[in-house]
């Protein structure tokens, strides 16, 4: 069986893992959509909340963001170091040989300071957007998933975030909704995070020989 271009199972695995799926969705507050006989069916989800919330996608986060923070730490070593070659610098003439050879110290301390920073900054800002891409992957899969087993036509985007009268971005984030109101019942994002839960723990399980 694969799931977003891993094999993680295969014979007796696949119909373990897809009954587990079936019954980590059972009870997510669509059954009475899942119960229409006729028309079109319709769920939501916020996926802001997944992101901010699946404790997985939130440790691959972390992760990235202590990594930029270590790199922080580093860099004040660096520029500490660059400080202390240009206040060196002045102790020379300028003009002189011990001038020119500081100089070209500090122009190349100050060069490769700029590339490392650069370099290390594009390092961690393609790895954060690799967490949200392959993340976004992973719930478009299981929207996907449960919009077929309720048989249910379109999922829409919403925003479960309380407006803050106090925080101006807030009060515009909640004004500028599409949804403005929808039953607790057509709410699928509780489900789509427990096929997170379900999907990832089999993909990070190691396959079983086939004998």
């Amino acid at each position: 069986m694969r799931f977003f271009g891993k094999t993680v199972c295969s014979g007796r695995q696949v119909l373990v893992a897809t009954a587990a799926l079936c019954a980590a969705v059972s009870g997510i507050g669509l059954t009475s959509t899942a119960r229409a006989d006729d028309g079109h069916k319709v769920a939501v989800i916020d996926v802001a909340y997944i992101f901010k919330n699946h404790s997985a996608i939130k440790a691959e986060v972390a992760k990235v963001e202590a990594e930029l923070k270590s790199f922080d730490s580093e860099l004040t070593g660096k520029r500490e170091e660059l400080q202390q070659a240009a206040a060196e610098l002045k102790a020379f003439k300028p003009g002189s040989a011990e001038y020119a050879d500081a100089e070209e110290k500090v122009a190349g301390m100050e060069s490769r300071l700029r590339l490392d920073m650069a370099r290390k900054r594009k390092e961690l800002s393609d790895a954060e957007a690799k967490i949200y891409f392959e993340n976004y992957q992973r719930i478009a899969e299981g929207v996907k998933f449960l919009a077929n087993h309720y048989k249910i036509n379109l999922v829409l985007r919403y925003n479960s975030e309380e407006m803050n009268l106090e925080q101006g971005e807030s009060v515009i984030r909640g004004v500028m909704k599409n949804i403005v109101y929808h039953d607790d019942s057509l709410d699928m994002t509780k489900g789509v995070m427990q096929y997170l839960d379900q999907t990832m723990r089999t993909a990070a399980a190691p396959a079983k020989p086939v004998r």
